[in-house]
Formats: structure tokens, sequence, C-alpha cells
């Protein structure tokens, strides 16, 4: 099985991955809230490759949300589908090393 982890660094990389979720979701038949509403089986086929299956049925996007400046992150997160991506998964307001290290933290098995 293949797994993906989009990481999204800096504004650029940040508006991309907004767009890039938006996309991917409205493909696999995933509402703003991370709920499936798709009309095919196929849409769940490969469902994991960019998201992780949470509670309740919920589909979260397998993404790390990187960036110096808290300000991009706040408008993908009140954006229209930041409802997908987990909290701890967002992380600013460090230096360029510390942004690093977190950010490797988080894509360890």
């Amino acid at each position: 099985m293949r797994e993906i982890v989009l990481t999204q660094t800096g504004q650029c990389g940040n508006q991309i991955g907004a767009k890039f979720w938006e996309v991917i979701s409205d493909e696999h038949g995933i509402d703003p809230a991370g709920t499936y509403h798709g009309d095919s089986d196929l849409q769940l086929e490969r469902i994991n490759v960019y998201y992780n299956e949470a509670s309740g049925g919920r589909y979260v996007a397998r993404a790390v949300l990187v960036d110096l400046e808290p300000g991009t992150m706040d408008s993908v997160r009140s954006g229209p589908f930041g409802q997908i991506f987990r909290p701890d998964n967002f992380i600013f307001g460090e230096t360029g090393v510390q942004l690093l290290s977190q950010g490797l933290d988080l894509l360890k098995p």
C-alpha cells in the first residue's frame, strides 16, 4: 500500500496545498468536514493514500503544514477545507532549524 504525506511549506506551498486538498477531496467524495459523501466505491478504493481515517468515519488529510508566520496557516485552517487537517500538524512561529526538527518528528512512523 502506498501512502503520501504532503508537506506544505511557506506561504506559496500552503496556498497551493490548500487548493490541492480541495481538488483531491472533491475527487474522493470528501466534504469540508472530512466525511465521505461519494457515490462510487472507486472513490474509497485508494483513499488511504492521502487520508487517515479518524474516529466516526471522518477522514483527515495526511499533511504537515509549515511556515514561519502563522497568518497563512490561519487562513488555511479557516478556509473551506480547514477542518480536514489535524491541529498538531500545523508548525509555525519558530526558527528554521526548530521547524525542521518538529516536522521530522511528525513524519516519523
